[in-house]
């Protein structure tokens, strides 16, 4: 499995992504930069309705995205990269940018609605409905069979396991509590969350994603704001070193390498899962009338996730380059000691709540994507009971797990929903471009 993360979705995904991003920019005209005055007045405009609002579903796919690699991925770049890391981490969600715009469109046009009237969309079904065009049903089928269990893999090991070891980590490290105290706690919560449906995880995710983002970028502007003169080197680094090799292969390898993992040693960083196929079942519960105004919201998912939180975190640490580098590749404490270096001690325990908030958010949004592609494989009630019972003891078990084996299966998981889910997404082109030529011409 090592072999194949290494040099097979190590490179293959990588140039996939980015062939797939270049492709959708010419294919959609590059809309999202010759109209911005058009994509702010979508994300400004709210359509009435009595479901879950665009802005409640894009904080769903949010929580999803803005994992503990937010906080500790960026230094991982960095260190494997140099500093010119962050350039090819934004011309990569630039790309990006139009894949998860894609793919939101996608699952908005396939999406179902249950016998309530609530809808429901995941990848699965835009990938079943693809080759069932081209006749080729059968195909369609196992291939959307085969990325609901990777799903569902990936959920119990990235989701789950990986963020709340990093979480546990965290608070055994700074506050000294015991793995058993916080691994019980957080499955304790878990579970009451997840007993409430996907409603409870929007009302969680509504109230936690704009507090812990808010709170985040209030304390990274206080450090850039006390290191102000240090501010323009930091930019100017970037930009120096950004067309050296091992800036190439650190901020792009790095940014794509481990799509849908927030956090690990010696790996790189993914900013916010575009192309992987898992956003679909967040934005897919709006009740918006209009799938390219929905896929604009994915863009601004990418927007907010890469180059607002990424590029603060990645500035924090290269103005306090001098206090990391002495952690010497131990990417919690880098950022750790970024923040602590300037703000004093109560910077470390910010940033320890700060990894439970992320962390906990991650954790309840891949439930959710676990739920939907285990009604997907089948609509008994015991498939949805079945994967909440095996997901809450993921949590407990996440808390003492070791994290190698792990991330090489979610490394895996990721790899091949990626391959399969971009795939369908250039398959399905013409599908994508007539909505958004439809939608844009009505706005315009």
């Amino acid at each position: 499995m090592e072999w194949i993360n290494r040099y097979l979705f190590g490179t293959a995904v990588p140039i996939l992504l980015i062939l797939a991003g270049i492709f959708y920019g010419f294919r959609l005209k590059w809309f999202h930069i010759r109209r911005p005055f058009t994509v702010l007045r979508v994300l400004c405009t709210r359509e009435k309705g009595s479901g879950v609002s665009s802005f409640r579903a894009l904080t769903l796919a949010l929580a999803g995205t803005l994992g503990v690699g937010n906080i500790v991925g960026v230094s991982a770049a960095l260190w494997m990269g140099g500093f010119g890391a962050i350039f090819w981490m934004w011309v990569s969600a630039f790309f990006a940018m139009l894949l998860k715009y894609a793919e939101i469109v996608l699952a908005m046009l396939y999406r179902q609605y249950d016998e309530d009237g609530k809808p429901h969309g995941s990848a699965m079904l835009y990938i079943k409905a693809c080759f069932q065009a081209r006749g080729r049903g059968l195909l369609g089928t196992a291939l959307a069979g085969v990325f609901a269990l990777l799903c569902i893999l990936n959920a119990v090991t990235m989701g789950s396991v990986i963020q709340v070891n990093a979480v546990t980590k965290a608070f055994e490290g700074v506050f000294g509590i015991s793995p058993w105290v916080t691994g019980s706690a957080l499955a304790i919560l878990v579970f009451l969350i997840l007993r409430r449906g996907t409603d409870g995880v929007l009302r969680v995710t509504e109230k936690l994603v704009p507090l812990m983002t808010l709170g985040y970028l209030l304390l990274s502007l206080a450090v850039l704001i006390l290191r102000a003169d240090r501010l323009p080197d930091a930019v100017a680094l970037i930009f120096r070193h950004a067309f050296e090799p091992d800036a190439a292969v650190g901020g792009i390898g790095g940014f794509f390498l481990s799509a849908g993992v927030r956090y690990g040693t010696m790996r790189g960083v993914i900013s916010n899962e575009a192309g992987c196929g898992t956003a679909p079942a967040a934005h897919a519960v709006s009740d918006c009338s209009v799938p390219a105004r929905q896929g604009v919201w994915g863009i601004f998912e990418v927007f907010a996730d890469t180059i607002l939180l990424c590029t603060v975190t990645a500035l924090v640490v290269i103005v306090s380059w001098s206090e990391v580098v002495a952690r010497n590749g131990d990417f919690m404490m880098m950022t750790v000691s970024a923040y602590s270096a300037v703000l004093g001690k109560p910077a470390a325990y910010f940033m320890t709540v700060a990894v439970l908030l992320f962390g906990f958010a991650t954790v309840i949004c891949w439930a959710h994507y676990g739920i939907e592609s285990a009604s997907y494989l089948s609509r008994r009630p015991w498939s949805r009971r079945a994967f909440l019972f095996l997901y809450v003891c993921s949590v407990f078990v996440g808390a003492f797990a070791s994290a190698d084996t792990i991330w090489q299966t979610a490394d895996f998981a990721v790899g091949a929903m990626t391959l399969i889910n971009v795939t369908v997404l250039c398959l399905m082109n013409r599908e994508v471009r007539d909505a958004t030529y439809f939608s844009f011409k009505k706005e315009k």
